[in-house]
């Protein structure tokens, strides 16, 4: 995309953007990434974006009307290509899953993936999580939060773009139902040390192991985490609970 396309692209966003300047954060936990999307994730994404994405918009979901039942919500932040959230979402169909991603790429492919394997429970929103949770989803009624491999930001000066840290877990909290939990996985060691501490001081969420948390064995392999394998990273896990 040249330039001046990605001008217009921002202008287009800014003038269509639900929310007032004044809401807008300034300190993002992300990066948009212009990726370029293939002919089948474009396909996807044009034809089926109307029926299994849900528009921003400053109004709480009401998740009976989206899903049409009262099974548990889980929300994963940044599910990237969204392999493994499709694994997710077809081994666990009583389960409801609410992705959320910024790379449209990313969007595309998994829409893809819900049409193949005709997902039922798989919804996606393509906008910044926090703004996500903050303003469409209702307090004390989320039973999960998956956050697998999230941007580690590893220079010490952007260690205030981390998703897991305090006042943003507090957000987490507040979202979750009594009993839901929050499941964080990253292979940079560093940064599952900060998040330790980090979900330790948040009120209301307890730690469900001492320190770092056994694997899950439901849980799917990500391609982050095969790519930190494949660099002989370790692999750590978080699991806190909602008291």
């Amino acid at each position: 995309m040249d330039n001046d396309n990605l001008t217009n692209t921002t202008e287009q966003k800014a003038e269509t953007d639900p929310l007032p300047a004044s809401y807008r954060r300034t300190v993002k936990t992300f990066v948009m990434r212009i990726g370029r999307m293939t002919a089948a994730q474009e396909r996807s994404y044009n034809e089926l974006a109307p029926a299994w994405c849900i528009p921003f918009e400053n109004k709480k979901i009401n998740f009976v009307d989206v899903f049409g039942n009262t099974n548990p919500i889980i929300i994963e932040i940044g599910f990237g290509m969204g392999d493994a959230t499709a694994a997710l979402a077809q081994a666990n169909p009583n389960i409801n899953y609410l992705g959320i991603e910024v790379h449209r790429p990313g969007v595309g492919k998994l829409l893809g993936e819900i049409k193949k394997r005709d997902l039922k429970n798989l919804y996606l929103i393509e906008y910044d999580a926090l703004d996500v949770l903050e303003y469409m989803v209702g307090d004390n009624c989320i039973n999960g939060f998956h956050i697998f491999f999230p941007d580690p930001w590893p220079k010490k000066r952007h260690h205030k773009r981390r998703l897991v840290q305090r006042p943003k877990t507090d957000l987490f909290a507040q979202k979750l139902a009594p009993g839901g939990y929050l499941y964080f996985v990253t292979d940079i060691e560093e940064y599952a040390e900060f998040a330790l501490e980090q979900l330790e001081n948040t009120p209301h969420l307890k730690n469900k192991y001492k320190g770092f948390a056994e694997p899950q064995s439901w849980r799917a392999q990500t391609k982050f985490e095969r790519k930190g394998m494949a660099a002989d990273r370790k692999i750590t896990e978080l699991f806190f609970e909602k008291e």
